[in-house]
């Protein structure tokens, strides 16, 4: 019978291949886009005091640290290309102001 398993490539005197197991990737580091609004308009961390003005370009906690208030809603999400996306929105005496950021940077408003 080992004459036959021997025939067929079954004999003892062949090395099993080396079993190659891959290390785990590691997590991609956070983004260093500093404290961030949360859905219900609250910052993650401390607010900066750098801007002075709305104006594209600063962070989404300054512009609530500007209006003096918290927000009237609060959208959260990610792009296609892993970018993070948030509106905020306030609902001010007859008008609405909608201000967009894309990774913690003021993109665009909409009055």
């Amino acid at each position: 019978m080992s004459a036959t398993l021997a025939a067929c490539g079954g004999g003892t005197d062949r090395a099993a291949p080396p079993v190659t197991i891959a290390a785990p990737k590691p997590a991609p580091p956070a983004p260093a886009w500093g404290p961030v609004l949360a859905p219900d308009g609250r910052c993650t961390g401390a607010v900066p005091a750098t801007a002075t003005e709305i104006a594209p370009g600063i962070g989404e906690c300054e512009l609530v640290r500007l209006k003096g208030k918290p927000p009237t809603d609060v959208l959260v999400g990610e792009s296609g290309r892993g970018q993070r996306e948030v509106q905020v929105l306030y609902t001010e005496p007859g008008a609405k102001e909608l201000y967009f950021f894309v990774n913690n940077r003021l993109d665009r408003i909409v009055k």
